[in-house]
């Protein structure tokens, strides 16, 4: 059956794979980012039927307009992340912080907030955090602090919405755009490297990604869980 699904930072990386996954299935998408040339582009690559609208995830009174603009739906996927937040906890800059906490956490619950009116009483919201939630990696405190708080709170919101179903997903290494903050060359040695060690013996793409998020929207009795997607990244030993 065609149901009609949101994705906030649906035009780019793990969102717009997400979009077209969900599209090819047969239903009718959704798609929201800040940046228009990328939303114009996202809209070219999907089909005609797919919707899309500007939007700052960051801004409470930008969703609550979105959405009535939107109308009634039913589900709800969050993939905005913001760039960068890796690196020693010595180094570690107040507005680092700030950029994660309010470009991810804080745009993660404002969107589940905004969404409530309009979404479909027994629908569902998957929330995207990251491997770092659950995995002891130096350099990442604040950003597994950050998917640590969204994975915690897509299960309290799980209780708290039923019978909506609230998600999440949990990547690990996965080739996108949010990589860009690195320059090539180190960007390309961190992929190497970690394909090298992973059992899987690949980084992640995109569709990986979409095809979990696909099955927690689809799936009509999971609820309350984090659904891990890292090629084994929490098998590592040394």
């Amino acid at each position: 059956m065609s149901e009609r699904i949101v994705i906030i930072g649906g035009t780019a990386g793990m969102g717009l794979a997400t979009a077209a996954h969900l599209e090819k299935a047969g239903h009718r998408v959704v798609v929201a980012g800040r940046d228009e040339q990328r939303l114009a582009a996202a809209l070219e690559r999907l089909g005609g039927s797919a919707e899309g609208r500007v939007v700052d995830a960051g801004s409470a009174e930008q969703l609550a307009e979105f959405f009535a603009a939107v109308g009634e739906f039913d589900h709800l996927v969050v993939t905005v992340a913001p760039h960068g937040g890796a690196g020693p906890i010595a180094e570690l800059e107040r507005e680092q912080l700030r950029v994660l906490t309010d470009g991810k956490l804080a745009a993660h619950l404002l969107a589940v907030q905004a969404a409530l009116p309009t979404l479909r009483a027994d629908g569902s919201i998957t929330l995207v955090g990251a491997v770092t939630a659950h995995v002891g990696v130096a350099g990442t405190a604040a950003l597994a602090a950050v998917n640590g708080a969204v994975e915690a709170a897509s299960r309290a919101l799980a209780a708290e919405l039923a019978p909506r179903r609230v998600n999440a997903v949990s990547p690990g290494f996965v080739d996108t755009d949010w990589w860009d903050w690195l320059p090539g060359e180190a960007r390309d040695g961190l992929f190497a490297q970690t394909a090298a060690a992973l059992p899987l013996k690949r980084v992640g793409r995109a569709e990986d990604v979409a095809h979990a998020i696909a099955f927690l929207v689809e799936n009509a009795y999971t609820t309350g869980i984090s659904l891990i997607v890292d090629g084994g990244a929490r098998l590592q030993t040394g």
